[in-house]
């Protein structure tokens, strides 16, 4: 499978596809970093749930929201260059939240930081796009690469707090920054920017068509992932009398996590096999009961383990399907759909979470995180209509 060369630094599709997962694991490790102190900033700022919600709100629309915005600007800029710079933004900011000395210099920190990986993610994605013919296999690996990064982020952070202090946290930047370089100097200068006819900013008619119909879904779908890894170490410490930094917290969350990219991986393998209707419905569907077992399973077994792994598995299998096939419905705009499917979606999430902290407050913290869960039906039902309605227009490479 042929791509674009830069002369003496060029790379096979399988190297690239390597060094763009790389690159999104790092960007997303640091992008994640909040729900690992969670805790600890709830005892040292003394914030209850609603205010740790929108902490999370914060990160989530810097981050994610945006992202149709910057796809348009990776259009119109160049994608490697902002893939690259987005990077290291997110990885010089992001790593200086545990040390943050008050609640508005932590705001700011989140609210700046995260646009790093509003920048990186549809730029990043496009280029994995542009990089093979086996687009959906592609698109899976490096979408991999995400929650692989969140995986790893908590125990690598909470093994360092441990060992050497929060202090010592912002020296996990050098990795971001190192990758950034090789994004730089390795990846493909593809197409020229485009020109300001082609490059517009945005699309209305993407929000308000099929796209948009599978941004939806995705909202209603993330919210789930979302309750899981923000909520779990509230409910860890609070009510299962954990401490902020139990390694528990770090292998919850690492397991989810981890198991979310194993998902992603099988649905990019299996896609032309099972079809991407059946595999997205039907994995947003087997996740639901999973889900709901992860509240009351016990920590530290082998049972709460299997739950979570298998749980994180399908809640995030969907992901690189839905992605691909907004680029399908949207080829003249695809880094702008990718950010909607990538960012936007889970930037939203991010918003209605606020929500769901009011309730954890009123009803509990497990039962908040039960109804967030409910969202998956109505997601699969939309993602179920908008295969049926524009099958015609979606390949299946």
């Amino acid at each position: 499978m042929g791509v674009n060369r830069v002369p003496g630094l060029a790379l096979g599709t399988v190297g690239l596809a390597l060094l763009l997962t790389a690159a999104h694991s790092a960007n997303d490790g640091y992008a994640n970093l909040l729900p690992v102190f969670l805790p600890a900033l709830q005892e040292r700022f003394g914030l209850r749930e609603v205010g740790l919600a929108s902490l999370v709100a914060v990160i989530s629309v810097s981050s994610n929201v945006l992202q149709p915005f910057f796809g348009a600007i990776a259009d119109a800029w160049g994608r490697r260059r902002s893939a690259a710079i987005g990077l290291v933004a997110g990885s010089l900011l992001m790593t200086l939240v545990p040390v943050a000395s008050s609640v508005p210099l932590l705001v700011g920190l989140l609210a700046v930081g995260g646009l790093g990986s509003a920048l990186f993610h549809p730029a990043a994605v496009s280029l994995a796009h542009a990089i093979g013919r086996r687009k959906g296999l592609i698109v899976g690996f490096f979408t991999a690469g995400g929650p692989l990064g969140s995986a790893v982020a908590p125990i690598a952070v909470l093994f360092v707090v441990r060992e050497f202090g929060s202090t010592f946290v912002p020296a996990l930047a050098a990795v971001g920054l190192t990758l950034a370089l090789l994004l730089v100097a390795l990846m493909p200068r593809g197409p020229s920017p485009s020109s300001p006819r082609r490059g517009r900013w945005l699309e209305p008619r993407l929000f308000f068509g099929p796209v948009g119909v599978l941004a939806l879904a995705g909202i209603l779908r993330s919210l789930s992932f979302i309750s899981v890894v923000n909520a779990k170490p509230i409910l860890l410490v609070s009510q299962k009398g954990f401490a902020v930094d139990a390694p528990v917290i770090g292998w919850t969350l690492s397991l989810y996590n981890a198991s979310a990219a194993a998902g992603v991986l099988l649905a990019g393998t299996f896609e032309a096999r099972i079809g991407r209707r059946r595999l997205v419905v039907y994995s947003m569907l087997a996740a639901l009961p999973l889900l709901f077992a992860s509240l009351y399973a016990v920590p530290g077994t082998a049972l709460f383990a299997a739950v979570v792994f298998l749980a994180g598995l399908l809640s995030n299998a969907s992901v690189p399907i839905l992605v691909v096939t907004a680029q399908d419905l949207a080829p003249q705009a695809i880094a702008t759909a990718s950010g909607m499917l990538l960012g936007f979606t889970w930037g939203m999430a991010g918003v209605l979470y606020i929500a769901f902290g009011g309730l954890q407050e009123v009803i509990g913290i497990a039962p908040g995180m039960a109804i967030s869960f409910l969202f998956i039906l109505p997601a699969a039902w939309l993602a179920h209509s908008v295969f049926r309605s524009q099958g015609e227009r979606i390949s299946s490479s």
